[in-house]
């Protein structure tokens, strides 16, 4: 089935070949006469079409014949003996064809065509009535039990072109956002011109989204399967009236319930569905363009003259009874002159949580700042300091010990439950706040305390609750937090 899928299509050759524009011109001619439903065309009509042309004026008829040929054998035209109109031996004896152009052909053109139209830029657009006429399809869909199958084959055609409008639209314009292009609109000072303009359209259609979108996403989740799969055997048993020789080997209805469960994905998977997305995008374009307004303003501000600001802040000064009251205006205009800020490379603490008027102050030495000075030095004993860290250890241990009795009193058997905290003090809070940070990005949700103490945190974000402390009480989300006690092996 992939070698027969993926196969090279010959029919694509005459795209990119050296003699391309013959080709192409040959077979946009058979495409308008196509669109204009005239199927055969001979020969001499169609040399007749392309001496119109300055570039085939030397164009031979003979030269027409081999590259019809050509065409032909590469599957772009088929060609039919036209033997009913011969008056003579010799006309009949010598071949005439007339020639169709062939499905694929029809296709290529048609593309090309709308390549042509649509130029170097992505087209699309954010319509937010696009939403609604799906929406309107899609009930009709739900309330088509007692219709019969033409009309739902026309409910389920309107509910695919809405959907494929939006897809397609929709990709597009955002593609066109971000080209290189509209980047360099953006940046232009014109583009201030239209960002109201612009920004107004694009909140429009998300507000129109986020509206219809939500009836469209109840809809889907209150069909039925039994309603839909009824729905698809109707529209099947329609389209199964269309007669074709070709035989076609798929199930009719497995078909349409895949592009329904596509349609439902775009909007109800979730996070990742095309609809958030799109949601996500949209926001992102208003910001970004929030944001490029923003520069170009601060830029144009560096460049425009500020003189009769100036002028009008001299008259204030002028004004003035006192020079007291001028200090004033000026600190407000001005703020505070002759300003000198201290810096100090001295660390006295390693706690992160230690506010700064607890810390003791810093002693700083200014050195001179010449060229010549060196800092004396002169040799020093090694200094003992096995007491110190003996202390320091032992202090840090007390410290620790305190800590888990605290936390220890908390337990209700081997769990805490936040809810059921009294009020608990500010370094309790924070160690709490510290072990949840640490247990929601595992896997599992559990961690290892500094006490040894392996715990599983449990989050439940639909209820509220709260944590008081001495210095202010946080709103947040109930924990349970377990205790697990690890099990000696033998």
């Amino acid at each position: 089935m992939i070698e027969g899928q993926f196969k090279r299509v010959k029919e694509a050759t005459y795209l990119s070949t050296e003699k391309s524009e013959t080709y192409r011109a040959i077979l946009r001619f058979f495409y308008i006469q196509h669109e204009r439903m005239r199927e055969f065309l001979f020969p001499e009509e169609i040399l007749a079409h392309l001496k119109q042309s300055a570039f085939f004026k030397t164009y031979s008829i003979d030269e027409l014949h081999i590259d019809l040929a050509s065409l032909t054998k590469w599957g772009n035209l088929l060609a039919q003996q036209e033997s009913g109109n011969a008056k003579t031996i010799e006309e009949f004896k010598k071949k005439r064809f007339r020639y169709q152009c062939t499905p694929y052909t029809v296709e290529f053109e048609r593309m090309l065509l709308n390549f042509e139209q649509a130029g170097d830029t992505f087209g699309g657009s954010l319509e937010k009535t696009q939403f609604e006429r799906l929406y309107q399809s899609l009930q009709r869909v739900a309330d088509s039990k007692n219709d019969n199958e033409e009309i739902c084959a026309q409910y389920w055609d309107d509910v695919l072109t809405y959907f494929n409008k939006i897809r397609q639209n929709t990709s597009d314009y955002f593609a066109y956002l971000l080209s290189e292009d509209a980047n360099e609109q953006m940046k232009s000072e014109a583009f201030l011109t239209y960002k109201d303009q612009f920004t107004t359209y694009l909140r429009d259609f998300i507000i129109a989204l986020q509206r219809t979108a939500s009836q469209i996403q109840g809809l889907l989740t209150s069909m039925e399967r039994q309603q839909i799969t009824h729905f698809f055997e109707k529209v099947v048993s329609h389209e199964g009236k269309t007669f074709r020789f070709e035989q076609f080997h798929i199930d009719p209805v497995a078909e349409l319930d895949a592009r329904w469960v596509n349609l439902k994905d775009w909007f109800l998977s979730g996070e990742d569905s095309q609809y958030e997305m799109l949601q996500r995008k949209t926001n992102d374009a208003i910001r970004r363009i929030t944001r490029i307004v923003q520069r170009l303003g601060e830029r144009n501000q560096q460049f425009r003259s500020r003189k009769e600001d100036y002028l009008h802040l001299a008259k204030w000064f002028a004004d003035m009874n006192s020079i007291e009251e001028a200090h004033k205006l000026s600190s407000v205009a001005f703020g505070v002159f002759h300003t000198r800020h201290f810096y100090s490379d001295h660390i006295p603490t390693d706690d992160i949580y230690i506010d700064t008027w607890q810390e003791t102050p810093m002693d700083h030495e200014t050195q001179p700042r010449i060229r010549e000075y060196r800092e004396t030095t002169k040799p020093t004993e090694m200094t003992d300091h096995r007491l110190k860290k003996e202390e320091t250890k032992r202090l840090h241990l007390e410290q620790r010990n305190a800590e888990k009795k605290v936390i220890e009193s908390y337990m209700n058997e081997s769990e805490i439950l936040l809810h059921e905290l009294p009020i608990v003090e500010p370094h309790v809070r924070k160690l709490l706040l510290s072990w949840i940070g640490k247990a929601m990005v595992r896997e599992d949700h559990t961690i290892k305390t500094e006490y040894g103490m392996k715990v599983e945190v449990t989050l439940d974000r639909h209820e509220k609750v709260l944590l008081q402390s001495h210095d202010g009480t946080l709103e947040m989300p109930n924990v349970r937090f377990r205790f697990i006690r690890e099990e000696v092996k033998a």
